[in-house]
This record gives structure tokens, sequence and C-alpha cells, in this order.
């Protein structure tokens, strides 16, 4: 349908999801990750007393935002994000191992560290929470070595796969 733009500006969205979580710690108490949902809807799902059971709809909504948006916006396309990987010869088995076995990596992260970045990065560190600010600035400074280090490994043309295609 093409109502709704491609991108939101990053002067717009920053500020807005700032007010967002600091709204809603002020409200209720509670922080904004995504992680947290997660465990909140699992715990309602199995009915424990300790859940917080509003935060299912932020799970849910998650979903249904991303599906609204497909249909108000430019449509579905897909991308996966991995064309260096195909141009230098990965095999689409290669990758999508690669893919899986750094979801996993990142899931048994989220839940050592106890929550995943957004939950760190955006609302830990508003709460000004120690943890949260170690976390944020390892996965921060992860991303930055990872990232030059694939665009070393680019720029000489060597980053084919350690197993045969």
């Amino acid at each position: 349908m093409g109502l709704l733009p491609d991108q939101i500006p990053w002067w717009i969205a920053g500020p807005l999801l700032g007010l967002l979580v600091v709204g809603l710690f002020a409200v209720s108490n509670q922080p904004l990750g995504a992680s947290g949902a997660y465990v909140q809807t699992m715990k309602t799902v199995r009915g424990d007393s300790d859940s917080v059971s509003w935060r299912v709809f932020y799970f849910v909504g998650i979903f249904i935002g991303g599906a609204v948006a497909t249909i108000l916006g430019p449509g579905v396309s897909i991308r996966t994000g991995y064309t260096a990987l195909h141009a230098a010869g990965w095999s689409e088995l290669a990758i999508v191992v690669v893919v899986l076995l750094g979801a996993i990596v990142m899931g048994y992260g989220a839940r050592v560290a106890g929550g995943c970045t957004s939950g760190h990065g955006i609302c830990g560190t508003a709460q000004r929470s120690p943890s949260s600010w170690a976390a944020t600035a390892t996965f921060m400074a992860a991303a930055v070595v990872v990232t030059f280090l694939l665009t070393s490994f680019t720029a000489l043309g060597d980053i084919s796969p350690a197993v045969p295609k």
C-alpha cells in the first residue's frame, strides 16, 4: 500500500523511543526489553504467579506491528543481507548454519546476561545499571571488532567458509 515511510529518521525515532522507555518505567517500574517480554510471556503461559501479564501484549505486538507495517508499508521484500557471503562463494547451507549458531549464541548470551541488547542498551543504561553499562560496552566493542575484521577480510577477498561447498 505504501502508506508508511521505509524508515523513520533517527532524530525522530530515537527521542520517541527514549520517551517511551522513561514513560513506561515511570508508570509501571518495568523496563522495555524484548527478551524480558518473552520471559514474561512464557511465565504467563505457564501460569506462574510472578508473571507480569501486560508484557504479553508488548511481545505479541512486536509481531502484529511487523505485519501491519508490512501491509501498510512498501510491501514484502525478502532481504537476507548476506550478499557478500554469497559473492565470496559461501553455500546457502553454510550461511544457514552460521546464522543458526549465531542465534543460539545470542540467545544463550541474552539469558546469561539477564537481558538482550535492547534491554541493556536502552533500558538498563537509562536506569543507570552498572551491569547494563558493562554489557552494552561489551557488545558494542565486540561489534566494532567483528565489523573491523569482516571488512578487513572482505577487502582482502578472503571470507571463504571453513567448510567445503
